[in-house]
């Protein structure tokens, strides 16, 4: 059965004080466990145009409002931290919520935020790389010696075992091409791929991931893509209120993006792609036609979708209403 995520938001535009919308997020949160969704996800970035509530402490305030869905990170940006204390802040969150953290791991691209931590970025994947493998270590409760490029520990052991055995799934962030594929098998528990990956692509690279698992004896996991949802009994409108929002979203960002030159960011260079990709691979849609979608997903092999509705200025009246409507009308189809 293919099961679903919200991925609330947590950046907001210049000028709003984020504290003025935790009550809106809490009750994004509230909704979302009503409508049977099983997990909720928020975004980390540093230093850019937009406020934005780092995700550990963020999830932590979120988890009653949650109940019993799993809270992760997409992504938390794993090369600019050091991996001890990254395994004992998400050990931190598994006890706070109770054995349902996900750790979605991504290696970041904004060059800002790698230059500000003193942070190379030809070094993101090595140390991308070394930190899973140290933080897998640490999280197994046992002693470990870690002699690597980047990191380096003797002898030592976590302070805080997590309550899930092993530690939390960690969910890897990494591009649409072989090469992301494959270190998502080799590196992670699942591969969470980019929402702007239309179907034909997806079926590509969702299968150099299925092999290399298999290369690998690791076996079947979870598969995982994001999508962005906007849910209107009027498909036109649907799209005109989804293109809009966003589309401001991705503006803002391409001013703090690294130079766009890879496949994962050509969807940020202009207008006209942007609504391409939105009428290729997002939901701005109604209920009958995202279900025509999601089922073509899951006849694809996925089994989870990490739904975005709310970007930039797109209001809380909305986010509710495709919530809603997804619950009622969209839902059902995949009971």
């Amino acid at each position: 059965m293919l099961k679903f995520g919200l991925a609330v938001m947590n950046d907001f535009p210049p000028g709003v004080v984020p504290a003025d919308r935790v009550a809106l997020m809490r009750e994004q949160v509230r909704a979302a466990r009503e409508s049977g969704i099983s997990s909720i996800w928020v975004l980390q970035h540093y230093l850019g145009g937009m406020p934005t509530l780092q995700p550990l402490p963020l999830l932590a305030a979120l988890a009653a409002d949650a109940g019993d869905m799993r809270l992760g990170t997409n992504m938390f940006i794993l090369p600019l931290r050091h991996p001890v204390a990254v395994a004992e802040e998400f050990s931190t969150l598994d006890h706070l919520t109770g054995g349902r953290a996900v750790a979605g791991f991504g290696m970041g691209y904004r060059e800002n935020e790698f230059a500000s931590f003193g942070v190379p970025m030809e070094d993101r994947r090595g140390r991308y790389e070394e930190a899973v493998e140290l933080v897998r270590r640490l999280w197994s409760g046992e002693r470990a010696t870690f002699d690597g490029e980047h990191f380096r520990i003797d002898g030592e052991r976590i302070s805080l075992p997590p309550v899930q055995p092993g530690g939390p799934p960690i969910w890897v962030g990494a591009g649409p091409h072989r090469t992301g594929a494959q270190r998502a098998a080799r590196l992670g528990d699942a591969w969470i791929v980019p929402p702007h990956v239309a179907p034909e692509r997806l079926r590509t690279v969702l299968g150099h991931y299925r092999e290399e698992r298999e290369r690998l004896g690791r076996g079947p996991s979870e598969l995982v893509v994001r999508r962005e949802l906007v849910l209107d009994h009027d498909r036109e409108r649907a799209r005109s209120i989804g293109v809009a929002a966003r589309g401001a979203l991705t503006r803002k960002y391409a001013e703090y993006n690294a130079p766009q030159k890879g496949e994962a960011y050509r969807h940020l260079r202009s207008g006209q792609a942007a609504e391409e990709v939105a009428d290729a691979s997002y939901l701005f849609t109604d209920p009958e036609g995202a279900i025509a979608a999601l089922k073509a997903l899951e006849a694809d092999g996925l089994t989870y979708v990490i739904l975005r509705a709310q970007w930039y200025e797109l209001g809380q009246e909305q986010v509710l209403r495709t919530l809603e409507i997804f619950k009622n009308e969209v839902l059902p189809a995949f009971a």
